[in-house]
């Protein structure tokens, strides 16, 4: 970072600067720190066959992001809002149960184990070794400590390099995923930039990748306190796509997978709407005509997602930038919620 940006930039944003910095090394140091506490959620996860992935916010998409994986290895997963638990719980007898909070002190995390005492099959994913749930659950610790920017940035690639020791102790090959990780790709936003400059609102989905999708509109909706919200591909072609339109952006996430095609479909049809459509990119495939490309080299899975994930926070924190003159510093919202 030049010291022209820091002077310019909100202290917010330089706060995310600096975790964004250290992100891939972290991750690399955890996924490394995480084998031996894998392998127990592995064993746990064969035994039971059942995944219930709780979380708030970022740790919500999260889970989101990593059902399909945990699915395609015969693991039933299904990630919940932990507030949802909450109040409608799903039975947790004969499940294996991951809830994920990066400060491991939020309102929902402590009631959760109040309520229910945890278990021999419930773990914790956190980023604060001294928290309540790393204290109170075997959990999977991340390197590097909390995150201290407001927008959660290097706590999901953190995040998801803990998952990925629990995948590969499942079976998955890690090579992809830790190439991306040792390998950045630095795609250029400018054009993607540019055709959002005049939106009041953007949406983002996808189909596999959707859990990026949903981690991404959080992070423009922190950061630029414009409503921006996800959608998962099916849901929004069954009748949101009424909104669309020159005001109304649309990122879509595109994977090299059997959803490819669909996401291609709905970038087709976005166009068609005169909205403004930008297009993550790891498919391998053509581009779609009237739509900005954010390319990458072909991957799927945790590969598409830590090649994607450092990009699109990029052009989420200039598109916030552009738009609100102290980005990056909470209004309404804390760091931790500690209140429900």
């Amino acid at each position: 970072m030049t010291s022209t940006m820091e002077t310019t930039q909100p202290t917010g944003l330089i706060a995310i600067d600096r975790e964004m910095a250290r992100q891939h090394d972290d991750a690399l140091a955890s996924y490394d720190g995480a084998k031996l506490t894998a392998q127990t959620i592995a064993a746990s996860l064969k035994k039971n066959g059942n995944l219930l992935l709780l979380g708030m916010g970022g740790s919500h998409a999260v889970g989101r992001a990593v059902e399909p994986l945990y699915r395609a290895l015969g693991i039933d997963a299904i990630a919940l809002p932990l507030s949802e638990q909450l109040g409608q719980p799903l039975l947790l007898d004969g499940r294996t149960v991951i809830v994920t909070s990066q400060s491991g002190e939020s309102a929902e995390v402590v009631r959760f184990f109040t309520e229910t005492g945890g278990g021999a099959d419930t773990f914790g994913l956190t980023l604060e070794a001294g928290s309540f749930l790393a204290r109170t659950a075997t959990s999977l610790v991340g390197a590097g400590g909390s995150e201290l920017a407001f927008a959660a940035t290097r706590s999901l690639t953190v995040s998801f390099a803990l998952h990925l020791a629990v995948l590969v102790a499942l079976g998955e090959n890690p090579a992809a995923a830790l190439a991306a990780l040792t390998s950045p790709e630095g795609p250029n936003i400018d054009a993607a930039l540019a055709a959002l400059d005049g939106v009041a609102s953007v949406v983002t989905s996808g189909r596999r990748l959707q859990g990026l999708a949903e981690a991404l509109a959080l992070g423009l909706t922190e950061l630029s306190r414009l409503p921006c919200f996800s959608l998962e591909g099916g849901q929004l072609r069954h009748g949101p796509m009424e909104m669309l339109g020159p005001a109304i952006g649309v990122i879509l996430f595109r994977g090299n997978d059997r959803t490819a095609s669909l996401v291609t479909a709905m970038a087709v049809s976005a166009v068609e709407t005169s909205a403004p459509v930008i297009i993550f990119d790891a498919s391998g495939k053509e581009p779609v005509a009237g739509a900005v490309t954010i390319g990458f080299r072909p991957a799927s899975g945790l590969g598409a997602i830590f090649a994607m994930l450092p990009v699109a926070q990029r052009l989420m924190i200039a598109f916030a930038d552009a738009r609100v003159e102290n980005a990056g510093t909470p209004v309404r919202s804390t760091k931790i919620t500690r209140s429900e």
